[in-house]
C-alpha cells in the first residue's frame, strides 16, 4: 500500500478545513487512497485463493516447524533421558500445574518470573509479583521465552568445523589448549561475554583470570549503554546507575528517553508511571510528561506534550533547560540563537519543574552523549530532586566495562594476530559487531575460535568448535535485576538439545571436571544465606529474590559537568541516523522467534521486517512513497531497505532498527529485513549524521497490520484533558452516542456471575504484552509474512493506533481490542450451527469443532475481533510438537473461526478450586492472560454482578464508554477515556484541536 501519488501536501490541505480532534490510523486512511478504499470493501482482502500469493517454498516455511511450533508450540523429540513418571510424585497433581520462580534476562537484566509446568513441561510464563523488575507483570520478551525453549532450530549438536562432533571430542581439545606450555598464564586467551550480572559466572571468570592471568574477558552488548555510565563520571566521578521513582514524579521531561520500553526496569517504570495517570476524580494528582525525542516512541506516545527533535539537537535542548535552571556554565553560553523549540515553550516547561521542586524528574536516554546525562544529573540536583525522585546505585554488573572499548580493544588484538583462542559466550557479535572493526576478518585470525550459544548463528559458522547452549529455562544459574536484586534461575526441565551450561564449561576450565551448575550456584550463596542454608536456600527458591542483594543507594557529590570545556552542539548537515534495537526482535537474537517476528512493532504496526523510518514532510522532500526501496549510505558505507513513512518522526532524521539481514539464522528469520549493523559504527553506535538517501527505483513489500479489520473510519477512542474532565467529570454522555434504551433482544438475567472488563486507555501504554501473552496462553498460530499481507493474522487481541492532528507531530492513542463478549451478540444469530452461543454467565462462547467456517458471525461482528484460520498453520502430525501447548485450550484444525475466550479455562479453574475449597471466588481470583501480563494494570477483569468489585467500581466511574454504544450491541468490554494533563501555558497546535 502506498502513500496517496499527491503526496503529503495533498494530506495537509485535506487537514486543513477540519475542526475538533480528527483519528486516523494511516497516512492512506487520511488520504483516501483507493487502495484504501478497496480494502474497505472486502472483509479478506486479495482472498482470489487460500493458497494465492504463497508459492511452494513459502507455504513450506509457513508449514515448517519453527512456524508450526509458534501455533501449536511444541519441539523436537524430547531428550532421550527423559522418561515418565513410575511413581507419580505425591505433589503432583494430573491436570494442575504447577509455578516455579525463576528469571529472564535481556542484555543482563533479569525479569523474575513464575513459569507454569504442565506434567513437568513448561508452557507459560508469568510475572513474579514478588521481583522488584516485574512486580508480577512481563514484557514482550519474557512471554516469548517459552518458544524460543522448545525452538527446533536451537543447536542441537556439538560442532567441529561445522561438521557434527561430541562434547568429549572438545573437552580434550580445550584441555589441549588449556595445558600447551606456551599459554601456561593464559597467553593469547580471549572470552567474549555479553554483558554479565550473574554472580556466580562472573565469579568462574575472575577465577579463570586469576588461574590465567594473561589471558582477558571482555564484554560487547550490541545496544550501546555506555552512555549512562560516562554520564555518571562526568557528574559524579563515579560510576552511578540512577533508579527513578515514577510514582513520586509530578512532571517529567524525558530527553530522547523512552524509558516505557528500552531500559533496564521499564516494568517498574510502566507501572509506577501508569499508577500516575489514572484519574477518578476532578481532584486528579495527575503527572505530566514532556517528550522530546526523533523517533515516535512508547514514551511520546503517552506524552502530555511531545516534540519531534533530531537526537543530535537534544544537547542543545539540554544546554537549554540547564541554562534556565542556572546550572553552573550553561548559562555562560549564548543558547537563545540555537532554539530548538519556542522560548515560550522551553519558559513554561522551566516554570513547571520550579513548581514541582523535588516532585520532578528529567532523564536522558542511551543513545544520548555523556555530557546530556550528566546535565541531566546536574537539573536534578538542582531541582532537589536527588533523594526523592531520582536515586543512584552502584553499577548493576559484575565487571563494568566500557563495551564499545571493549569490543575495540578484542578486534585490535584479533587483528594484530596476538589472538590464539577466542571463546565467545553468547551473542553473535561477527554480526553485530560494529562494521569499522571488520570483525569478520579479525575474527578468523584467531587460531581457535570457540563459540557457545543457542543458535549456529554467524560466529557459529565462523568457529571451529560451536556448543549448543542451554536456555535459560533449562540450567541453574542467577542475576541481578535493574535494582541489583538477585534471583536464582532454576530449570524447568533438562535440556531439550543437549545444551551446556556456560557455569560447568567454565568450572571445568578451572580445574573442576565433575561439579554441575547447580553446586556452583548453591556454593556461590552458601556464605550470603546463613547457617540456615538449606531454609534459606529453598525461601530464595520460593520468592524469586535472594534477600538483601539489592544494590544501595549511595551518596554523589556533583561536579560541574561543564568543566572540561564542552561545547553545544550545531545544527548537522545532511541526514541524521538513528540506531535503535528493533520492537520486537531487539538487537537481533529474537529474529527466529515467530511470535516476536509477527507481533505489530507500537507505533509502525510492521510485522515480519523493519524499515527505513522518515517523516513525512522528508518523504515529500525526497519523493518517496511507503514500499519504495532506498539505498541509504553513511561514510562509504551502504545498506537498501524499504521506506516507511511515520508520522511525528523529526524531519531530516532516519530511524533504522537493529536485529534483521541476517545472513545465519534459522528459517524464520531468514531473509527478513535490512542489516542497519553494515553501517554501525564505533563513533556513531547510536546517532550518525551526514547519511544520505537515494532512491533505487525498486519497491518491497511491507506487512502493516493497522488498516486490517477497519471499522469505517469510526472514532472509538475517546480522550479529553483534565481541564475539561475536572469541570464536568460527566463529560463523557456529551461526546459518546448513548445505546438505544429498546432493544429486539429477549432480556437475560444472571443470577450468578456475570463477567465484564473494563480497559483503562489511560494508563495503557501500548507495549502488546497482552497481545503475546494471549497468544502463549490460547496457542494462537503464527500465519507468516504472506498472510499477514492478506490481513489473516490470527491474535485474538490487537492494540489500534491511531493518530490525530497534523502530520508532523501528531497525538497517538493506543486502544487494545478483544472480543467485546457483547450482551447483545450480532454474531450468534446468523450462526447457522450455533457454534457461538451465549453463555449463563454473559460470555460469547464458541464450539470449534461446531464451526463449519461460513464466517458469517465475522460479517456481522461490528468490532472485527473473529479470526478464521484459513490454513492449517499448527502442524498436527508430530505428538513431541504438543510439547509447549497449554493442555487446558483447544488446538483448532483449519476453517475454524477463533475469537477471545475471557480466558475461560482459567475461569473454570477458579470455579473448581473454589468448589473444592467450599468457598465463593474472590474478586481478583481470575486474571485473563492479557490482565495478568499487563505491567500498567490496565486491564481488570471481574464479575460485574458484585458491585464490590474492582470492575464493577470501573464500570460506574463517568469514564466509562462501550464502542460503539449505539449499535445496541452491550458490550461486556467497556473502556476508560484517556485523560491527558497538558501545561496550560504551552498552545502548541495539538491542543488547539481540542
Amino acid at each position: 500500500m502506498s502513500l496517496t501519488h499527491d503526496g503529503p501536501d495533498a494530506i495537509r490541505h485535506r487537514l486543513a478545513p477540519l475542526r475538533g480532534r480528527q483519528y486516523w490510523r494511516s497516512l492512506d486512511e487520511l488520504a483516501q487512497t483507493p487502495e484504501f478504499e478497496s480494502l474497505l470493501q472486502r472483509e479478506f482482502p486479495r482472498e482470489a485463493s487460500v493458497l494465492d500469493s504463497i508459492g511452494r517454498r513459502s507455504f513450506l516455511k509457513v508449514m515448517g516447524a519453527s512456524l508450526a511450533l509458534a501455533g501449536l508450540s511444541g519441539c523436537g523429540e524430547p531428550a532421550k533421558h527423559l522418561v515418565p513418571y513410575v511413581a507419580t510424585p505425591p505433589d503432583l497433581v494430573q491436570g494442575k500445574p504447577q509455578y516455579f520462580t525463576t528469571a529472564i534476562t535481556l542484555g543482563g537484566v533479569a525479569t523474575g518470573v513464575m513459569v507454569e509446568s504442565n506434567m513437568g513441561r513448561p508452557t507459560k510464563i508469568e510475572g513474579n509479583p514478588s521481583h522488584p523488575g516485574s512486580l508480577g507483570a512481563t514484557d514482550i520478551f519474557s512471554q516469548a521465552a517459552i518458544l524460543s525453549l522448545y525452538d527446533p532450530e536451537r543447536s542441537q549438536a556439538v560442532l567441529n568445523r561445522n561438521a557434527v562432533s561430541t562434547w568429549s571430542r572438545f573437552l580434550e581439545s580445550l584441555e589441549a589448549i588449556l595445558a600447551d606450555p606456551t599459554a601456561a598464564r593464559g597467553q593469547g586467551i580471549r572470552i567474549l561475554t555479553e554483558a554479565v550480572t550473574s554472580p556466580t559466572l562472573a565469579a568462574q571468570l575472575n577465577a579463570f583470570l586469576a588461574r590465567y592471568p594473561d589471558a582477558k574477558w571482555h564484554q560487547y552488548e550490541p545496544v550501546n549503554r555506555d552512555n549512562a555510565r560516562a554520564g555518571a563520571e562526568l557528574a559524579f566521578g563515579a560510576d552511578a546507575t540512577p533508579l527513578y521513582h515514577f510514582d513520586r514524579a509530578d512532571v517529567i521531561v524525558a530527553l530522547d528517553a523512552d524509558f516505557l520500553s528500552s531500559v533496564p526496569g521499564n516494568l517498574r517504570y510502566i507501572r509506577d508511571f501508569s499508577a500516575r495517570r489514572r484519574v477518578r476524580d476532578g481532584r486528579s494528582t495527575m503527572n505530566r510528561l514532556y517528550a522530546f525525542e526523533s523517533n515516535f516512541s512508547l514514551t511520546g506516545s503517552v506524552a502530555d506534550h511531545r516534540w519531534p527533535v533530531r537526537s543530535s539537537l537534544i544537547k542543545t535542548l539540554a544546554w537549554q533547560l540547564a541554562a534556565r535552571l542556572r546550572i553552573a556554565g550553561a548559562s555562560e553560553h549564548h543558547v537563545e540563537n540555537n532554539a530548538v523549540i519556542p522560548d515560550h515553550d522551553l519558559d513554561a516547561i522551566v516554570a513547571d519543574l520550579q513548581k514541582h521542586r523535588g516532585g520532578c524528574l528529567v532523564l536522558a536516554g542511551a543513545a544520548q552523549p555523556p555530557i546530556v546525562h550528566a546535565l541531566a544529573h546536574a537539573m536534578n540536583a538542582a531541582l532537589g530532586n536527588v533523594g526523592s525522585t531520582v536515586n543512584c546505585i552502584g553499577p548493576i554488573e559484575e565487571a563494568p566495562v566500557s563495551h564499545a572499548d571493549s569490543i575495540r580493544a578484542l578486534a585490535s588484538d584479533l587483528h594484530a594476530g596476538t589472538v590464539g583462542t577466542l571463546l565467545v559466550i553468547g551473542g553473535d557479535p561477527v554480526y553485530t559487531a560494529p562494521a569499522d572493526l571488520d570483525f569478520e576478518a579479525a575474527f578468523q585470525k584467531a587460531a581457535t575460535r570457540i563459540h557457545m550459544g543457542l543458535y549456529r548463528n554467524a560466529t557459529a559458522a565462523l568457529s571451529h568448535w560451536h556448543i549448543p547452549q542451554s536456555h535459560e529455562l533449562e540450567t541453574w544459574s542467577d542475576t541481578r535485576a535493574f535494582d541489583g536484586t538477585v534471583t536464582i534461575q532454576q530449570p524447568l526441565i533438562l535440556p531439550l538439545y543437549g545444551g551446556r551450561s556456560t557455569l560447568e564449561l567454565l568450572a571445568w576450565m578451572n580445574g573442576a571436571r565433575s561439579v554441575s551448575s547447580y553446586e556452583l550456584v548453591r556454593e556461590q550463596w552458601r556464605a550470603q544465606l546463613g547457617s540456615d542454608f538449606e531454609r534459606a536456600w529453598r525461601q530464595a527458591l520460593s520468592d524469586g529474590v535472594v534477600p538483601a542483594t539489592q544494590r544501595k543507594v549511595i551518596a554523589t557529590t556533583m561536579r560541574n559537568p561543564l568543566a572540561n570545556g564542552e561545547t553545544m552542539a550545531t545544527q548537522p548537515a545532511g541526514l541524521e541516523i538513528n540506531f535503535l534495537p528493533d520492537p520486537t526482535v531487539w538487537d537481533g537474537r529474537f529474529v527466529n522467534n515467530a511470535w516476536l517476528q509477527e507481533l505489530p512493532k507500537p507505533l509502525t504496526k510492521l510485522t515480519w521486517d523493519n524499515a527505513v523510518l522518515i517523516s513525512p514532510a522528508t518523504a515529500a522532500k525526497l519523493g518517496l512513497v511507503n514500499g519504495d526501496s532506498v539505498e541509504v549510505t553513511c561514510n562509504t558505507r551502504r545498506v537498501t531497505g524499504a521506506v516507511w513513512i511515520l508520522p511525528g518522526h523529526a524531519a531530516d532524521a532516519l530511524t533504522l532498527h537493529l536485529g534483521y539481514g541476517q545472513s545465519q539464522a534459522g528459517r524464520v528469520g531468514l531473509g527478513t529485513g535490512f542489516n542497519a549493523y553494515s553501517i554501525r559504527t564505533t563513533n556513531a553506535l547510536d546517532v550518525a549524521a551526514g547519511a544520505q538517501l537515494r532512491k533505487t527505483g525498486a519497491s518491497y513489500p511491507l506487512a502493516c497490520t493497522q488498516e486490517h479489520f477497519s471499522m469505517e473510519g469510526r472514532d472509538l477512542v475517546v480522550e479529553a484533558p483534565l481541564e475539561e474532565f475536572s469541570r464536568d467529570p460527566e463529560f463523557l454522555r456529551k461526546r459518546v452516542e448513548a445505546a438505544p434504551a429498546t432493544s429486539l433482544y429477549p432480556e437475560k438475567k444472571y443470577e450468578g456471575h456475570a463477567w465484564g472488563m473494563v480497559i483503562d486507555t489511560g494508563a495503557c501504554t501500548g507495549c502488546s504484552a497482552c497481545v503475546i501473552a494471549c497468544q502463549s496462553e490460547n496457542n494462537i498460530p503464527v500465519v507468516g509474512k504472506e498472510q499477514v499481507l492478506n490481513s489473516r493474522e490470527m491474535h485474538w487481541i490487537r492494540v489500534d493506533r491511531y493518530f490525530s492532528g497534523d502530520l508532523e507531530n501528531p497525538e497517538a492513542s493506543v486502544q487494545p481490542v478483544p472480543c467485546m463478549h457483547c450482551e447483545n451478540a450480532p454474531c450468534e444469530l446468523v450462526c447457522p450451527v450455533q457454534a457461538t452461543t451465549h453463555s449463563g454467565e454473559g460470555l460469547n462462547e464458541m464450539t470449534y469443532n461446531r464451526c463449519i467456517g461460513t464466517r458469517y458471525c465475522s460479517n456481522n461482528c461490528p468490532y472485527k475481533v473473529r479470526r478464521f484460520n484459513f490454513l492449517e498453520y499448527s502442524a498436527l502430525n508430530d505428538p513431541a510438537l504438543r510439547l509447549r501447548a497449554n493442555p487446558e485450550v483447544t488446538v483448532r484444525e483449519r476453517g475454524v473461526m477463533e475469537k477471545c475466550t475471557y480466558c475461560v479455562q482459567r475461569i473454570s479453574r477458579a470455579r473448581i478450586g473454589s468448589e473444592i475449597e467450599h468457598r465463593a471466588l474472590r474478586d481478583g481470583e481470575i486474571t485473563p492472560a492479557c490482565a495478568q501480563a499487563c505491567p500498567s494494570e490496565a486491564i481488570v477483569f471481574g464479575d460485574i454482578n458484585d458491585a464490590a468489585s474492582r470492575v464493577a467500581k470501573l464500570k460506574a466511574s463517568p469514564l466509562n464508554y462501550g464502542l460503539l454504544e449505539e449499535l445496541n450491541t452491550r458490550p461486556r468490554t467497556t473502556y476508560l477515556a484517556r485523560i491527558r494533563n497538558p501545561n496550560p501555558e504551552i498552545k502548541d497546535v495539538a491542543e488547539t484541536r481540542v
